[in-house]
C-alpha cells in the first residue's frame, strides 16, 4: 500500500490482515516504488496525491519496469474526476476506487475480485 495517511494507511493494513493479506506501506511515491521493486507484491493500493513522486508517476514506472509491469493497481484515492479515472486506466491501473465512497470491505471485495481474474 502506498499512502501519505498514516490514519487511513493503519485502518486499511488492520483490515487487510484481519482478511489474510500481508501488508506493506510506504508513505512516499519514491519510497513505494522502491519497495514494490524490492518485493514484488501480488497487488498494489496507490494514492494518487503522494509527496515525493504522485501516484501518477508511481503507476507509470512500476508499468514501465518488467518486474512489476504485470503486478495489479488499484488506485485508491479522493481524486474522483472523470480525467483522473481515465489517466489511471490508460497508464494500466486494474481498478479505481474512491475512498469516500469506499468502505474497507469494499476494497478487500475489489482486491480479492482483482487477484482471482
Amino acid at each position: 500500500m502506498i499512502e501519505d495517511d498514516n490514519f487511513l494507511a493503519t485502518i486499511y493494513s488492520q483490515k487487510l490482515e484481519l482478511e489474510g493479506f500481508d501488508v506493506l506501506v510506504a508513505n512516499n511515491g519514491e519510497d513505494g516504488l522502491r519497495l514494490a521493486l524490492k518485493e514484488q507484491p501480488s497487488l498494489i493500493l496507490l494514492d494518487l496525491i503522494l509527496p515525493k513522486l504522485d501516484g501518477f508517476e508511481v503507476l507509470e514506472k512500476l508499468k514501465a519496469e518488467p518486474q512489476t509491469m504485470d503486478v495489479p493497481v488499484l488506485v485508491l484515492t479522493n481524486m474522483g474526476q472523470q480525467e483522473d479515472v481515465a489517466r489511471c486506466t490508460e497508464l494500466g491501473a486494474a481498478g479505481y476506487l474512491i475512498k469516500a465512497h469506499s468502505l474497507p470491505d469494499e476494497t478487500v471485495k475489489k482486491i480479492r475480485a482483482v487477484l482471482t481474474e
